[in-house]
């Protein structure tokens, strides 16, 4: 058995798979990075077959991120030969690549889903193993809803997995089912009955539908699994994944225990934790354990001088373990130079027209308030990189509210042909009249399904940090992402959701900044779309539309 406990990521799959996570291809590499940063073992960076997007986010993270001293780049593909062919073409480039199938096995996948036997199934799994063995040495097999299985089909499915080359087994319990004296039972079993079990790593894959994802993966571990799959935040399908922070900081904290550890660097979950929190605009919950804004804060007055007096009374971890310290390093008098090295300590790596941005907005900050930590300097490095790239641009927002006053906006926008616009909108609230202003120059309908703000740090000047949801007013599109080892089926349509993020010390400003990035997220999706349908429209010989600004077809009147 190995010496650890394998971290297995699946943020950039299982986790984009959330309602709203969707990350471009540049937010999927950037995050990639950070995951090796953090020391995972193997990062499963997307479903390749689910689409084109996918297919070169995956191929790009395993060029750039697949080094040999790096991690292990999986992809996801189901159990036919197309979906594993372009898993393998996506993976290829990385020093250490590894073909992830599954099928489902669970009776009630196979008659109602699948429409297959448990014969059927069982051929298609030995020969699209084999198949995937044959073009990569390292395979990872999963039975999907194993955790509903016959489990003696299931003990049947799995040898003959191994049997034909699979060198890792992950069982998941797809829709958090288990009990984890149940799921550690099944585990102990699958390395007893299985041949050759002791030649492969059995891993966990636990969902949190009765909150028991990290519960079962720890009893996983205690029963010999030695590879765990799980997300950042425990963001993932309905109620998510077990969360990598939490399995990690079990195993590191209670290792007399568990007896095994991982390889991780737990002084980087922090910050793994607030990216992938502004790029996927899910915050989690105050009260996360691990990462959440209260998880090392004390309020009641014997925990507070319990705490003064020895930390040890009342914290069973120090923040600083989870790189939660937050010296004051910078002021308004710091020089680019150690703003830049700064940055290199918190693990950013920007080129010299990114740092000239990054230190303009830090001077303006500093400039605005008394202390500035590495907390807001995090939110405006992730703000500046996870803008997208504008169509339309934010220029001035002026409010007037007040107890007397009907709340009136106005904003000057530049347009995508560089032309400045302003227009006014009134509200029930500032922020409500800023977005019917900024409404009135765009032009694009949608639905606000979402808003929240949070003070970056403490004080009546914190940064004011504002995550917003959008969709497109009355459409519906496929979901496009194919069913997955450890999830539904994901078919079926679904409404697409665009997150906006801003940082800003003026909370006004920010919600206008959050806005406005969803806004130019929900229009280039849209022209996106149009050019596809251009494409597929020139290769039927069939003369493309033309689009206007907002991606709308201009078919039927004057381009």
């Amino acid at each position: 058995m190995e010496d650890h406990v394998k971290i297995f990521d699946t943020t950039l799959r299982d986790g984009e798979q959330s309602p709203g996570a969707t990350m471009t291809a540049s937010e999927k590499l950037e995050v990639a990075k950070q995951l090796a940063r953090l020391g995972v073992d193997i990062i499963e960076a997307g479903f390749p077959a689910a689409s084109t997007g996918d297919w070169e986010a995956v191929h790009t993270i395993a060029k750039t991120v697949g080094t040999p001293d790096g991690p292990v780049i999986a992809g996801l593909a189901r159990a036919n030969k197309n979906d594993i062919e372009r898993c393998w073409t996506a993976i290829k480039p990385a020093a250490k690549a590894r073909i992830h199938t599954f099928m489902s096995t669970s009776d009630i996948h196979l008659e109602h889903q699948f429409r297959k036997s448990r014969g059927e199934a069982l051929e298609l799994i030995g020969e699209m193993v084999t198949y995937a063995r044959s073009l990569c040495s390292d395979v990872e097999f999963s039975p999907m809803d194993a955790g509903r299985t016959d489990p003696e089909y299931l003990l049947e499915v799995l040898k003959v997995a191994v049997e034909c080359g699979a060198t890792t087994l992950n069982i998941p319990d797809t829709v958090g089912y288990m009990t984890p004296e149940e799921y550690g039972a099944m585990i102990r079993s699958i390395r007893e009955i299985v041949p050759g079990a002791d030649q492969v790593t059995i891993s966990t894959h636990c969902h949190d539908d009765l909150g028991f994802a990290v519960a079962n993966s720890l009893a996983g571990v205690l029963s010999g699994a030695r590879q765990v799959e799980c997300t950042i935040n425990g963001i993932g399908e309905r109620a998510g994944n077990a969360a990598l922070e939490e399995v990690v900081m079990a195993l590191h904290t209670r290792s007399q225990f568990y007896g095994i550890s991982t390889r991780v660097d737990t002084t980087q979950i922090a910050r793994t934790s607030r990216m992938v929190s502004a790029i996927t605009g899910i915050q989690p919950q105050p009260n996360k354990a691990i990462i959440g804004a209260n998880a090392f804060s004390h309020e009641a007055g014997i925990h507070q001088d319990g705490i003064l007096k020895n930390p040890l009374t009342y914290e069973i971890m120090r923040p600083e373990t989870i790189g939660k310290d937050s010296s004051l390093v910078l002021g308004k008098h710091s020089g680019r130079h150690a703003f830049r090295k700064h940055l290199e300590h918190l693990g950013y790596t920007l080129s010299d027209g990114e740092i000239e941005k990054a230190f303009a907005r830090f001077k303006d900050l500093a400039d605005k308030k008394k202390l500035v930590d590495d907390r807001d300097i995090v939110a405006l490095i992730d703000d500046q990189l996870h803008q997208p790239a504008p169509i339309w641009v934010l220029d001035q927002v002026q409010v007037s509210c007040g107890t007397a006053a009907i709340p009136t906006a106005t904003v000057r926008l530049h347009g995508p042909d560089g032309v400045a616009r302003t227009d006014s909108g009134q509200g029930t609230g500032p922020i409500d009249a800023v977005y019917r202003a900024i409404n009135r120059v765009v032009g694009q309908p949608n639905v606000l399904t979402e808003f929240s703000i949070k003070a970056i740090t403490e004080g009546i000047d914190a940064v004011g940090d504002v995550t917003i949801r959008i969709e497109e007013e009355g459409k519906n599109h496929a979901n496009g992402n194919a069913s997955s080892a450890g999830d539904d089926s994901g078919t079926g349509p679904k409404t697409r959701t665009y997150t906006g993020h801003g940082v800003h010390t003026d909370i006004i400003v920010a919600a206008a900044i959050a806005y406005m990035g969803a806004l130019n997220k929900l229009i280039a999706a849209r022209q996106e779309r149009m050019r596809n349908k251009s494409t597929s429209y020139t290769e039927t010989n069939t003369p493309p539309y033309a689009m206007d600004w907002f991606g709308n077809s201009t078919h039927g009147r004057d381009a």
